[in-house]
């Protein structure tokens, strides 16, 4: 068997989905992440598409440091693990085909069959706390039993607006009772004196956990935010590969480490850095957003994770997304069920895929 092509496309959506293709007429599928779709396309294809025409797409492990050795120079934050994930991602998928198995299988099976997922809400520095509440009641109604509210901040954007801020969690923890958990990320946006001041009030109120509360380059910041507070302290969707959560790990001494798959140079480079986490007793909530094929590798590698046991990202269901998969994830009661068929378990509606291009 060997890869005959690698297609990226790009979506109305802004999401960007890699299909790998082979010899034997196997197609695995991959994505990547939605942050410059455009760049990751040609990325993949001029870039990485030559490095892998030819070869066994079951040589998985060597294929993916020849695509990242033989590109360190284009940049190892940002485009280039992104354009890896799409592709490793749909090596997965092609190998679970061939094998008959689902990914969690291939990566040494199944602790959980079900993920109990929270829901991500953003958009907080432009809302007014009644309105977040609305968003909270939402997706209470929708079967949610874990929250996290997102304020969007940056860090050029230091203590905007902290007083803001704490009211809407806590009118949030008001909506959503004492015990269901609710975490708060700052997105970067607080300097080391107001994180604490605001983790430290948070935590009396019952935070679950506390996300990028200071800049994401500040790991001596990060480090006494999370040294001066009980609550776990969450931080890691800005690094993409083991070394990097290496030092965010031993310099920043986060609580939960939080790689993302289709960032982090997809499942091979990101079941490294989970045994990375095990072997330091981190807590594991990898950051997703993107709810098809994104969440389904994301949640094939949590399951096979024997420490990865709280709730996982999740932005929910989008139709317009959904309609692209022929039995796309299903979120009831709260949790995913991680699908059994090969590979990821996704197989996308070349008809609706071909009618939605946001590119050529």
């Amino acid at each position: 068997m060997k890869i005959t092509d690698v297609k990226a496309t790009v979506l109305k959506t802004n999401s960007l989905f890699v299909r790998v293709y082979t010899s034997d007429g196997v197609i695995g599928i991959g994505e990547c992440s939605p942050m410059n779709v455009r760049v990751l396309k040609a990325f993949i294809e001029q870039a990485l598409r030559p490095l892998i025409i030819g070869e066994d797409p079951r040589d998985i492990d060597r294929l993916w440091h020849e695509m990242f050795f033989r590109t360190y120079k284009l940049g190892v934050q940002g485009a280039q693990p992104e354009a890896i994930a799409g592709i490793d991602i749909a090596l997965w998928d092609i190998l679970g085909k061939v094998t008959g198995l689902p990914v969690s299988t291939l990566l040494g099976g199944r602790y959980r069959d079900r993920i109990t997922m929270y829901c991500s809400i953003g958009g907080g520095r432009s809302m007014t706390p009644p309105e977040m509440v609305k968003k909270v009641e939402d997706a209470l109604g929708k079967g949610f039993r874990a929250i996290k509210i997102r304020m969007d901040w940056r860090a050029d954007r230091l203590d905007t607006d902290p007083a803001k801020d704490f009211e809407m969690f806590r009118l949030c923890r008001d909506v959503c009772g004492p015990d269901m958990p609710l975490s708060f990320d700052v997105n970067n946006g607080y300097s080391v004196p107001t994180a604490i001041q605001q983790g430290r009030k948070m935590e009396a109120l019952g935070l679950w956990h506390y996300e990028e509360p200071v800049p994401q380059y500040d790991y001596a910041g990060l480090a006494q935010v999370a040294d001066a507070l009980d609550v776990p302290v969450a931080a890691g969707e800005h690094e993409y590969t083991r070394w990097q959560f290496r030092d965010l790990i031993e310099q920043a001494r986060v609580d939960i480490i939080q790689p993302d798959i289709v960032k982090c140079g997809g499942i091979t480079e990101m079941k490294r850095i989970a045994v990375l986490g095990e072997t330091y007793n981190k807590l594991f909530v990898p950051h997703q957003t993107q709810p098809t094929i994104g969440t389904a590798a994301n949640l094939h590698l949590c399951a096979a994770l024997v420490n990865c046991n709280r709730p996982q990202e999740f932005t929910g269901q989008r139709r317009e997304l959904d309609d692209l998969c022929v039995e796309p994830l299903v979120f009831e009661q709260g949790e995913i069920t991680i699908p059994d068929s090969p590979g990821l378990g996704l197989e996308l509606e070349d008809a609706h895929l071909q009618a939605r291009p946001g590119s050529p």
